[in-house]
């Protein structure tokens, strides 16, 4: 790996203003440094990036009124239509509120915003129709996003708007999450309430109920019984799905009813200056959750989010095996995350696995988690080749880095003991097949933390243990609790400095072999022990 600082490329800005109207065939570029694919730990293809010929139209043109209470969106998919039909151009938002229903991109279609362009989302949820999707990892329905994109081939959404999701219509509150102030006025506003917990109708409640696994229901059949439960069926704001050559730039996005950013299956797609900002007590808030795609990277982008901020996925269980999608070849670099329960995640749908990813200069601020890797016993998938650098991180109430692969279902002391020479004395477990997610080959360096609740936490499976973990240069202060590695074989730590509050044990392992400390080797530790580091 590198340990150098590495800059960002050297972006082109979109092209400067064109003229509204039929124009010439010159193509817009957005072209990159490719010398940064030479500094890469793996072999990846230059992401290609979209181009359009200079044709504009505006969303006036098509009857759309920036009054903020006259439904813009059918004269925006009149617009994209047209556009796309013309063999592609750019679709110009123009400064002003304008509220509207689901947008939908199109091939060769560049949505952009100018400043001072606010898209409000109508709190109107019979404008959202429910359709066939996959939603945290599995095949089920929900309410159309209100941006999307299907199959398509070089699109964009540029410029400097904000496209607000009016998520509080849609999400479920906890008491807990608000101070009293807040609580009452959020019942106010109506809904209703089942224990300590807000939600926006008696639909919500029920498709709530209905939820067997995290958010996705069962047991509903018919169309009037998922009618039924639409408030439940909160849509991501951004689904991008099975689409190539796609770049997002510039705009601000908030307030999503579910996650906020949700490419799928893409190839060739790229983040560049991208703000998220969701409430920090947004139920399933994630900033961006990345699946399946290939060929991405994420740069320059800040995030502020009320779940994972930049999130890896490739599916959940037998779905996420079935569809085979894998999350490969990412670049994340020079991204700031200020809220979230893990600045960099993955998982815990990796069903379909995730290789070679690239995270560099990146800085979290008061996250719940710093680098997040987290599965569970019937996920199944390979995560490999995962590359982290130069990271940076203050005010950590969690762990700066954790691995658990008991993210459901019993915590790893049920599980498993150890006696004082190292044999385990455990309960019959589990078969290692297809169900059982392996983590190999990840490598971290240089990274710096400064306040954090416990510095790292290694909980591996012990059927099948973390594999192939290097650290080097890894530094937490003012951390509650040192290191804890659990269930984990072939770990190299190498310049590991932990600097705990209290007392305490800098290092504690249990359940390894083949463990490197500065140089020292441990063969095996089965019964928790104390490490030295220097």
């Amino acid at each position: 790996m590198r340990t150098a600082r590495i800059p960002f490329f050297v972006w082109l800005a979109i092209a400067s203003a064109v003229l509204c109207g039929c124009q010439s065939a010159s193509v817009t570029e957005y072209p990159i440094d490719k010398s940064i694919y030479k500094k890469l730990p793996f072999k990846m293809e230059v992401v290609e990036q979209p181009s359009f010929p200079d044709y504009r139209v505006s969303i006036t043109d098509f009857g759309a009124v920036p009054d903020g209470k006259t439904l813009c969106h059918e004269a925006i998919n009149k617009a994209i239509d047209a556009v796309s039909a013309h063999g592609g151009g750019t679709v110009v938002i123009p400064s002003g509120l304008w509220l509207a229903g689901p947008i939908e991109l199109k091939s060769n279609v560049n949505l952009y915003s100018e400043h001072g362009a606010l898209i409000y989302f109508s709190d109107d949820h019979s404008l959202y129709p429910i359709i066939e999707t996959n939603f945290e990892g599995l095949d089920t329905r929900r309410c159309t996003s209100p941006i999307s994109a299907w199959n398509c081939e070089n699109i964009a959404i540029t410029g400097h708007g904000v496209f607000d999701g009016n998520g509080d219509t849609w999400r479920a509150v906890k008491k807990s999450k608000l101070t009293e102030s807040q609580w009452k006025n959020l019942l106010k506003k109506g809904g209703v309430t089942l224990g300590d917990t807000w939600y926006p109708s008696e639909g919500s409640i029920k498709g709530m109920l209905a939820c067997k696994d995290f958010n996705n229901p069962s047991g509903i059949e018919t169309a009037e019984q998922w009618d039924s439960i639409r408030d439940w069926l909160r849509p991501v704001l951004l689904n991008i799905v099975h689409s190539r050559k796609v770049l997002i730039e510039g705009c601000t996005f908030k307030n999503s009813p579910a996650w906020c950013l949700h490419p799928r299956g893409c190839n060739h797609i790229t983040l560049h200056n991208v703000t998220v900002n969701n409430p920090w007590y947004s139920q399933n808030g994630d900033a961006l959750d990345l699946e399946s795609c290939t060929n991405a990277i994420i740069a320059g982008c800040h995030f502020d989010a009320g779940d994972d901020a930049i999130c890896i996925k490739s599916g959940k269980d037998e779905d996420g095996r079935r569809h085979a999608e894998p999350a490969r070849g990412i670049i994340i670099t020079d991204n700031v995350v200020y809220h979230g329960h893990g600045g960099f995640v993955v998982g815990s749908e990796m069903s379909g696995g995730v290789q070679n990813i690239w995270v560099n200069n990146c800085t979290f601020m008061g996250t719940d988690v710093g680098l997040r890797f987290k599965s569970c016993r019937g996920r199944g998938g390979l995560v490999e080749n995962i590359y982290i650098s130069n990271i940076n991180m203050i005010n950590i109430i969690s762990e700066a880095i954790i691995f658990n692969l008991f993210y459901t279902g019993k915590a790893r002391g049920e599980e498993v003991t150890y006696d004082d020479e190292g044999n385990a004395t455990s309960v019959e477990l589990p078969a290692v097949d297809e169900t059982t997610p392996v983590f190999r080959n990840i490598f971290v360096e240089d990274v710096i933390c400064k306040g954090a609740g416990r510095a790292v936490f290694f909980n591996g499976l012990p059927e099948k243990r973390i594999e192939n973990i290097h650290m080097d240069r890894f530094t937490v202060t003012e951390a509650k609790e040192g290191a804890v590695f659990c269930e984990a074989q072939d770990i190299t730590l190498n310049n590991l400095h932990i600097e705990t509050l209290k007392p305490g044990p800098a290092c504690r392992m249990s359940g390894v072999a083949n463990v490197s400390v500065d140089g020292t080797t441990y063969d095996k530790i089965g019964a928790e022990r104390e490490i030295p580091l220097k």
